[in-house]
């Protein structure tokens, strides 16, 4: 379906101020991030049903990359068109990027880590995390067996907890819903119209799996500082699954051996990465700094998102019609009970166990939850509470 022109336009300007807003705003890490597009764009804007986010959660869980930044994408591309990704990849990513690249220049290696309105944010994390959980469990988990199948992925993640574990899990659960549902009566949700041509995506599908095979083979005939970043960057991001902090590691074997970026330097971006809100993926524009200055970070961030963006453009213009799918249909609803599940694995590790440490922390913790929840709070006001409330929290008990 195509818009008018100024509907384009004004649509376009709305997905980037409101991806904008989240990327002021997405305290928490890659879950946490699900929970504030859930609660901006499901709840509160209704640019997509429940189960519709759900089935693109769940399809980005399965792709490579960062998955809360291709749910973001995603949902731009499903309200404007090519274009719409593009701009709710800038809008939500560009406040990290500017903020890390400034810490590169300016605050090299200065140790944030343990800063009591870091943890303040942890909190908010748990909160907007048990609020995500709680809305998506009651609409995907609604029966016995579903809910078993919930708490079954989450065990399953919680004791074999890698990147590998969780897309196995997702295709499993697929496979038990085509077997188990797709008989039942299902309910399909609205058919969304995918703006993009099929041969749009296979283009792209084709470009992301050449840039893949190409890169390491150019690489050491041009030996350009600009393309090895291209070829490092894009590389981990093409070959990580479960989101950004399994990125690290790779990053890591990649700038450090090199000398790119000295070990020290290294874990003092980590520490600020963690500090800002928006993808932790934006990592990857510190990093790009400290080696090539703006240059090298404008190269290192555009090289680790490409391929989420190649990945989800190629993948979005098939999913309608295979939702349609009695089988896959049921696959779907097996996945979204699995993803239910991985989310409240998540909820307990990393997010609980680093931040709840101390009965103050669960106190605080649950009024954050409440101010969500039932007084329906904006959550900017809930992340500036916990970093406000963090720090009075680690004054106290100096």
């Amino acid at each position: 379906m195509k818009h008018k022109p100024g509907l384009k336009l004004q649509r376009l300007v709305e997905v980037f101020l409101v991806s904008m807003k989240l990327g002021l705003t997405s305290f928490g890490g890659p879950i946490a991030h699900l929970g504030y597009f859930h609660d901006e764009y499901i709840r509160r804007r209704k640019w997509m049903d429940e189960r519709s986010y759900a089935d693109l959660v769940a399809l980005c869980q399965l792709l490579p990359g960062p998955a809360s930044s291709q749910v973001g994408m995603g949902i731009g591309l499903i309200r404007a068109g090519l274009l719409g990704g593009i701009v709710a990849w800038i809008g939500f990513t560009l406040p990290s990027v500017l903020v890390l690249i400034l810490l590169a220049f300016f605050m090299q290696g200065f140790d944030i880590g343990a800063a009591g309105w870091i943890h303040g944010l942890k909190l908010v994390a748990v909160a907007i995390v048990a609020q995500a959980i709680l809305s998506m469990g009651q609409k995907l988990t609604p029966d016995r067996s579903r809910a078993t199948l919930a708490i079954i992925a989450m065990t399953i993640t919680l004791l074999w907890p890698t990147a590998l574990s969780q897309v196995l899990i997702i295709l499993v659960a697929g496979l038990i819903g085509m077997l188990f549902y797709r008989k039942s009566e299902l309910s399909y949700g609205p058919n969304l119209s995918i703006p993009i041509r099929r041969r749009t995506a296979v283009v792209c599908l084709t470009v992301f799996v050449g840039l893949l095979v190409i890169l390491p083979i150019l690489r050491p005939i041009v030996n350009g500082t600009g393309l090895s970043l291209f070829d490092s960057f894009y590389r981990s991001g093409s070959l990580v699954f479960g989101g950004g902090h399994v990125v690290l590691p790779m990053l890591e074997r990649e700038v450090v051996p090199t000398g790119w970026v000295t070990k020290a330097d290294f874990l003092a971006g980590y520490g600020a990465a963690q500090a800002v809100p928006g993808p932790l993926f934006t990592f990857a524009s510190y990093l790009g700094a400290m080696t090539s200055g703006v240059k090298g970070a404008i190269i290192a961030t555009v090289a680790i998102f490409l391929p989420a963006f190649l990945l989800i453009v190629g993948a979005l213009p098939f999913w309608s019609s295979i939702r349609r799918s009695p089988k896959l249909q049921g696959a779907f609803t097996g996945i979204n009970a699995a993803v239910v599940g991985i989310l409240l694995a998540a909820l307990y590790n990393p997010l609980w166990i680093t931040a709840i440490l101390t009965p103050v922390d669960f106190a605080f913790t649950s009024i954050l939850f409440l101010m969500l929840v039932f007084w329906k709070l904006p959550p900017w006001s809930v992340v500036m509470t916990g970093a406000i409330g963090g720090t009075v929290i680690s004054l106290l008990l100096m």
